[in-house]
C-alpha cells in the first residue's frame, strides 16, 4: 500500500531507505518469487507477511477459507501461497476468511484454518478481523469470533493480526479492544481511521497505543498499512 509511485521491487528499496526494517505485502503473487527474494536478500529486508487467497487473485473474491464448498479451492491456492512464503521466508501467512455468514461458514472455516496449522506447522499463520464497511459481507468481522475461532482450532502456529484500524471501525475502543486480544495478537498494523492514511490525525492515539506496546515488553512487528496522503517519504513523521 506504500511506495505505489514505484514498481513492486523498486518499493522494496524504497522502504528500506526509508528506514524501515522490515515489509509485508498483500498479494506478491503477480511477480516472479526470485525476483522478490533477490530484492530482499539485496536490501537485507525481511518480508513479515503476505496473504492468501491468490496466487490467481484477479480482483475476485478477498479470501474463500469461511466458504462452504470451496474447500479444495482453499488447499489448492493455500500450497501456492506456501511456495511463495517459502521461498520469500514470509514469517506469516493471513488467512482470508471472504464473504460468507452463517454456521456453516464458521464450521469450514474453522475446519480450514485446522487442515491449513496441520499442513504446515512450521509456518506461522494469520486471521485478521475486518470491518464490514470496507469489506461488505466478510466473514470475520468480530474480534470476539475471532478469539473464540482461535481457541476452537486451539493450533500453536495461528495467532491473531491485530489492525487496530479495523478494531476502531468495528468496535471505537481501540484500546480496550486490544487488552482483550494482546495475548493472541502476533502482528500489528496500524493506519488513521479517517480515510486509512498515516496513523497521525490522533482520533486513535497512537502515541499512547505505542507506549503501552513497549511498557508490555511487545516484540512482533508493528506495519503501517496505509493509503498515502501524497508520497510515502513526506508522510513518515508518525513513526519518530
Amino acid at each position: 500500500m506504500l511506495f505505489k509511485e514505484l514498481s513492486f521491487i523498486e518499493r522494496i528499496a524504497a522502504a528500506k531507505d526509508a528506514g524501515f526494517d522490515a515489509v509485508e505485502v498483500l498479494f506478491p503473487y503477480d511477480e516472479p518469487r526470485h525476483e522478490i527474494a533477490k530484492a530482499l536478500k539485496l536490501r537485507n529486508l525481511p518480508l513479515i507477511l503476505i496473504n492468501t487467497p491468490p496466487p490467481n487473485w484477479t480482483g475476485g473474491e478477498r479470501g474463500f477459507a469461511a466458504i462452504p464448498g470451496g474447500e479444495d479451492r482453499f488447499r489448492h491456492d493455500f500450497k501456492r501461497a506456501m511456495r511463495y512464503a517459502g521461498a520469500l521466508k514470509s514469517n506469516f501467512i493471513h488467512i482470508m476468511s471472504g464473504a460468507a455468514e452463517g454456521p456453516a461458514a464458521r464450521s469450514t472455516f474453522v475446519a480450514n484454518l485446522r487442515w491449513a496449522a496441520a499442513h504446515a506447522p512450521q509456518q506461522q499463520l494469520t486471521i485478521e478481523p475486518i470491518n464490514t464497511v470496507d469489506m461488505p459481507g466478510y466473514f470475520l468481522n468480530d474480534f470476539d469470533m475471532a478469539l473464540d475461532i482461535l481457541s476452537e482450532v486451539a493450533a500453536p502456529n495461528l495467532g491473531l493480526q491485530f489492525d487496530a484500524y479495523h478494531a476502531h471501525k468495528i468496535i471505537g475502543n481501540m484500546l480496550a479492544t486490544w487488552d482483550k486480544c494482546r495475548d493472541h495478537t502476533v502482528h500489528i498494523q496500524v493506519s488513521d481511521p479517517e480515510g486509512r492514511h498515516e496513523p497521525s490525525s490522533r482520533i486513535i492515539d497512537y502515541p499512547a497505543f505505542f507506549a503501552h506496546l513497549d511498557a508490555e515488553g511487545y516484540r512482533g512487528y508493528v506495519s503501517g498499512e496505509y493509503h498515502p496522503r501524497g508520497r510515502t517519504e513526506d508522510g513518515l513523521d508518525w513513526i519518530r
